[in-house]
């Protein structure tokens, strides 16, 4: 009845976003678009308390209140409905949607609902946020407005990703976060810059400090019938790797729980050059347990190349086998799940990952779903994605620094001379994958790029949504099997 009376009224000026539509207390609330963009309607007969809005009619006996889309009004949302508030994903299969816009998370959730996996529907990194000018409260709210949206209300998770300092972590932690992955990986030593003499002076720096080989030396496990046991050497280098970057995690631990009782705690070694080995996963958590750091997810460096936005480069064979071998090892120590990071478009892995470790699994995506949102420029504006692919060419050795990619400008094709009608095309090719995708950043800190990126896609929004989602379903029907 209520949107019955605001589509006779409001219509002409008014598109309703019908799945948004909510009611509780005699009040309802839905999400509509304008000429001032996305607001938040309340109809009812008072506002309630907290709410601010900048218009209010009253038409057939209800009284309609125009919102912002603010933080004041979102916690006001969730007061009403608390499962607009991030929890916990625990224990249960996992899929985490980055999204550098802030406007993608409608086309995450039509991926994600309905599989069977919990979803971190808020989820970016420091570094992110740091080339995008975003902040943890807008993650947090751009991904809740999403939800809001789509009607969901099945819960989802928020996850402060690849956090290296106690301030980001505990900023991430007053805003309502509920995950929190460390990033230890400016502790992690690399053993192939050290001399053997090097690797001898840095453990007995390592005893001095704490006789770990008194707990380890000679200390067996079976692991799918293969023997692992720790000798002089092979503990003096996974102390060598680990120790000072498990002390790292275990201090984030610690300053953590002083913020909040309840939180989902992944410890990340991926973004290091050491491949895990199973030796070193067991002292990983050995060590972690020992100190007393509960820990939900743990990321590994897998063998082969995990890189940036394109498929697995390695032995399949060989990754299968080892993906296995930690699999056991988790279910062995048990209470935690295998984290994959870089999980973007891996899909030739993802049937043995999911298989092996039976469901106890994270997947982090992030960067995908922003190629999804320029390729969808690519088919309705040629021109400004051209541009788009001009500025990327201009920062792209700057901004490449600090991801793993193996991109070759030579390889990539001139824009100007591909047709309108080919330029989707260009997400097939690798190069031009990773050339989009680490230069999000300069792209949206041009201003007028952003508000034209932006206001493309608002004009093209179901386009947009549906294509995000067709690829992150992808994702998730090989996790599924």
């Amino acid at each position: 009845m209520v949107l019955k009376v605001f589509k006779d009224h409001f219509g002409r000026g008014y598109e309703v976003y019908e799945k948004s539509y909510r009611e509780k207390d005699s009040l309802s609330f839905f999400l509509t678009k304008g000429e001032e963009g996305k607001i938040l309607v309340v109809a009812g007969e008072k506002a309630p308390e907290g709410l601010s809005f900048f218009k209010k009619q009253r038409v057939e006996g209800v009284s309609f209140f125009f919102c912002e889309r603010n933080h004041e009004n979102l916690e006001v949302l969730r007061k009403y409905f608390p499962d607009l508030k991030p929890v916990r994903a625990g224990l249960r299969a996992s899929f985490g949607t980055g999204d550098r816009l802030g406007i993608t998370t409608p086309a995450h959730v039509r991926a994600l609902k309905d599989s069977g996996l919990f979803p971190i529907f808020a989820q970016q990194s420091v570094r992110e946020n740091e080339r995008t000018g975003r902040t943890w409260r807008d993650v947090l709210d751009d991904a809740t407005w999403g939800v809001f949206q789509e009607g969901y209300s099945e819960g989802f998770g928020a996850d402060a990703d690849h956090v290296k300092r106690p301030e980001d972590l505990v900023s991430a932690a007053r805003e309502g976060f509920t995950m929190f992955t460390i990033d230890p990986s400016d502790h992690v030593r690399n053993l192939s810059k050290l001399t053997e003499k090097e690797r001898n002076e840095k453990f007995e720096e390592i005893l001095r400090k704490e006789r770990i080989d008194r707990i380890y030396l000679g200390k067996k496990y079976s692991v799918l019938g293969e023997k692992i046991e720790f000798d002089e050497k092979n503990l003096r280098d996974a102390a060598l790797v680990y120790y000072d970057a498990i002390a790292h995690v275990d201090m984030m631990y610690q300053i953590l729980k002083d913020e909040t009782p309840d939180f989902d705690f992944e410890v990340s070694v991926d973004e290091t050059e050491t491949p895990t080995s199973p030796l070193f996963h067991i002292f990983v958590v050995e060590e972690l347990r020992r100190r007393g750091v509960e820990f939900t997810n743990l990321a590994l460096r897998f063998i082969g190349e995990w890189e940036k936005g394109i498929d697995y480069k390695g032995d399949l064979a060989q990754f299968e086998r080892e993906i296995k071998m930690h699999a056991e090892i988790a279910r062995m120590f048990e209470g935690y799940k295998i984290s994959l990071h870089s999980g973007s478009d891996k899909f030739s892995v993802y049937p043995a990952f999911a298989s092996a470790t039976g469901g106890l699994f994270h997947v982090k995506t992030a960067g995908t779903s922003y190629l999804e949102a320029v390729k969808v420029i690519s088919m309705v504006n040629p021109e400004l994605f051209r541009e788009i692919y001009r500025c990327a060419l201009d920062h792209f050795e700057e901004d490449r620094k600090s991801y793993h990619i193996s991109a070759d400008l030579s390889k990539v094709p001139e824009v100007e001379k591909v047709k309108d009608e080919d330029l989707p095309g260009l997400f097939e090719d690798i190069n031009v994958r990773q050339l989009i995708h680490v230069t999000y950043g300069s792209v949206l800190k041009d201003a007028s790029l952003k508000e034209r990126l932006f206001k493309t896609l608002e004009q093209n929004e179901e386009l947009f949504y549906e294509t995000v989602a067709k690829h992150i379903k992808r994702h998730v029907d090989l996790l599924k099997g």
